[in-house]
């Protein structure tokens, strides 16, 4: 939560002169505060993305080194994890700011707006342990450590698979709907 609110405030006192002067235009305002909102939450997802991306190169590598050892009854499932990982790294890559259309019969409001920044900060918990589990594959296959493979594969995945059902939760969170 203070994070969001860093980030926001940030956000917000990056704002030009002629920026806040318009901001005491009636109706543009409530404008300008939800775009703040919205390059808040980008900021987040953006980070998420770049934290995302060294988990996906640290995988590339840990498949590499299997691959080059011959450990070919978990290389199957590391190209698995590893299109899973590109699906889920595009998503947040590509994930709507919360935006909706003038005529649109559903509004994004700015309370909306504001737990999807929330939401998006909670997914950091999920990149964390993810990383946390493909750390410790990294350093059982750098130690020697072959006999649990295909175990920590699947921990991966499973930490892979909660944090993309978490992440499609998001679209929920933006209309409100949870």
């Amino acid at each position: 939560m203070s994070e969001k609110n860093d980030v926001y405030s940030d956000v917000k006192g990056q704002m030009r002169l002629s920026e806040r002067i318009a901001a005491f235009i009636p109706g543009f305002h409530g404008y300008k505060e939800k775009e703040l909102r919205r390059e808040s939450d980008k900021l987040i997802r953006n980070h998420l993305y770049l934290k995302l991306s060294i988990e996906k190169t640290d995988l590339r590598e840990i498949s590499q080194k299997l691959a080059d050892r011959r450990y070919f009854d978990v290389l199957t499932d590391m190209d698995r994890l590893l299109a899973k990982m590109d699906r889920v790294v595009e998503k947040v890559n590509h994930a709507s700011y919360g935006y909706s259309g003038f005529f649109d019969a559903v509004k994004v409001r700015e309370e909306n707006l504001d737990r999807m920044i929330d939401f998006d900060n909670q997914l950091l918990e999920g990149i964390n342990a993810l990383a946390t589990e493909i750390d410790a594959f990294k350093a059982e296959l750098a130690s020697g450590v072959t006999a649990n493979l295909k175990t920590r594969v699947q921990n991966v995945t499973d930490k892979l698979e909660s944090l993309e059902d978490t992440f499609d939760k998001r679209e929920e969170v933006i209309l409100g709907a949870s």
